[in-house]
């Protein structure tokens, strides 16, 4: 593709497909958690890259890409699986883990509770099932 400014670079899905030699991944950021209004501010200079065949941090190009090997992860990013999965890596980040758990626990009624489920089913791990599971029972 190009502009009028002259050719675009390849985006980091063209990059990752190519390098997987596979459509299989989901690439986002960090700072995509920002979004699902828990309180997180850091903005991050990342690219995750979930996929089922690469694990490892990857320079392509002039990006680090950090891979990780998932068993399940979404075809595109949701409110729900952010949520999830910001509380599976919450001890990766450079946020403040007591305020967010507290935002965490606060917004969990504001999911529609059916893909909130099937995101904690399908993306989360035991510690995160278990604490959203004490905090809807009271």
């Amino acid at each position: 593709m190009s502009s009028k400014f002259g050719p675009l670079p390849p985006t980091d899905e063209q990059v990752v497909r190519g390098f997987l030699r596979d459509k299989d991944f989901l690439v986002f950021s960090p700072s995509s958690y920002n979004t699902v209004g828990l309180g997180t501010t850091q903005l991050y200079n990342s690219t995750l890259v979930y996929n089922h065949k690469r694990h490892g941090v990857f320079k392509l190009g002039n990006r680090d890409f950090d891979f990780r090997v998932k068993p399940r992860f979404p075809k595109k990013l949701t409110s729900e699986f952010l949520y999830v999965d910001l509380l599976n890596n919450l001890g990766e980040l450079a946020e403040d883990s007591d305020a967010v758990l507290s935002q965490a626990r606060t917004r969990l009624l504001s999911f529609n509770p059916s893909r909130l489920q099937q995101a904690l089913d399908s993306y989360g791990n035991m510690a995160t099932r278990k604490r959203v599971r004490e905090w809807l029972d009271g």
